[in-house]
């Protein structure tokens, strides 16, 4: 226990509180059992340190990781207990994937201890709330998402926008501060803006290479009890999804390719695309929109499109990334029959340049067309980079 008292302290001391995730002001910290999921590098870690060194007190708080060597002869039970019986009040457990039987372990901390307030954090590649049955009615479970370009603003060059609804970004309602230039920086975002580790890091392509092999060759093995060859298997995936990124997927051409059934592509690249590093845009069934049909696969957001898809890559799979990437936190986005993209079953998006035409959209209501290299909107033309400003 002192041990982990001592790393504790030495990961609070280096915590910088300065910015903000846009999710730390939306968890309800009160709750009693609260997790937080998200992909490697999001920024979980930072968001819980920040509030154990802002919020509580820190002789009645305990942050641990899920794979220290002290839970090689110790449980969480029985760190709990200790925990409690020296007048803890705030558990905080990171990387909650990486501990065998997890679930069970904190469906029994929360019986046990009613007074004692629970965070955990882990990999999203987890699938956490089916993972978690036994938590089902005790947990409140929250999604990390990347950076917006919002986000990427206030952080890098402190220049601050609100959060715009998608409604008063189509109306035009965004104000711009005075002598605000968006494209540069919107520029700077594409390349490195996504993950908040990789602003200010020029060694950024690195630690996202390591963040990917780590979640393909750890994460996703981990999580599906997968032999060596079957884990080289989805960085081969991940590699084909690289080189063709966006591209309509032909399960049994790929599977051809990786020497497994095309209905383990599919299952395969859903793995990939809960871990955080691709995203399927499904066609609209007029309800559960994960149970469409996959359109095109895309890689999840253009920092990995720059660090993996390099000389494959052209401005078109930015743009339609960046929009895909942005809009689907808040909104359910699908295939559009004639164009690029619907969301919410209601507006239709073409995206491209600053010379695209009206022709695709031409004679449907409410459709609008999505202009790169632009800064302000009109009629129904809305700049890009907007939608970088709604979370």
């Amino acid at each position: 226990m002192e041990k982990l008292q001592l790393h504790f302290d030495q990961l609070l001391r280096s915590t910088n509180c300065e910015f903000h995730r846009y999710l730390y002001h939306e968890i309800n910290w009160e709750n009693r059992m609260i997790g937080i999921v998200g992909p490697r590098g999001v920024g979980k870690t930072t968001l819980v340190l920040q509030h154990i060194k802002e919020e509580l007190e820190r002789n009645t708080s305990l942050y641990v990781i899920a794979e220290d060597i002290y839970f090689s002869t110790h449980n969480l039970v029985d760190l709990a207990d200790a925990f409690v019986r020296m007048g803890g009040r705030h558990l905080f457990i990171d990387e909650i994937h990486k501990y065998n039987g997890w679930s069970r372990e904190l469906k029994l901390i929360y019986d046990y201890h009613p007074n004692l307030h629970v965070v955990f954090t882990g990999s999203s590649v987890l699938n956490i709330v089916e993972g978690m049955s036994d938590l089902s009615r005790r947990a409140l479970v929250y999604h990390l998402h990347g950076m917006s370009f919002r986000e990427y603003l206030k952080m890098k060059n402190d220049i601050e926008f609100p959060v715009y609804t998608l409604d008063s970004i189509l109306n035009h309602c965004v104000e711009l501060p005075q002598n605000f230039l968006p494209l540069p920086h919107f520029a700077e975002y594409t390349k490195r803006g996504y993950y908040p580790f990789t602003i200010l890091n020029e060694d950024y392509d690195i630690l996202v290479n390591q963040i990917v092999n780590v979640t393909l060759e750890n994460d996703i093995p981990q999580y599906a009890n997968l032999t060596i060859a079957t884990a080289r298997k989805f960085k081969k995936l991940l590699s084909i999804i690289s080189q063709s990124s966006p591209f309509k997927p032909n399960f049994t051409q790929i599977g051809g390719q990786i020497s497994v059934s095309r209905n383990q592509v599919a299952d395969m690249c859903t793995m990939i695309e809960r871990s955080g590093l691709i995203a399927q845009l499904r066609e609209s069934t007029k309800g559960i929109l994960s149970l469409g049909k996959v359109d095109k696969i895309y890689l999840d957001n253009t920092v990995l499109i720059n660090t993996l898809g390099k000389s494959h890559t052209d401005i078109g799979t930015i743009r339609e990334t960046f929009f895909f990437n942005q809009v689907r936190i808040k909104h359910d986005i699908c295939s559009s029959p004639a164009s690029d993209f619907l969301v919410d079953d209601k507006y239709t998006f073409e995206v491209g340049g600053k010379s695209k035409k009206q022709r695709q959209i031409k004679d449907i209501d409410n459709a609008f067309v999505v202009k790169d290299d632009i800064e302000i909107g009109y009629t129904n033309v809305i700049p890009l980079w907007m939608f970088g400003l709604m979370y």
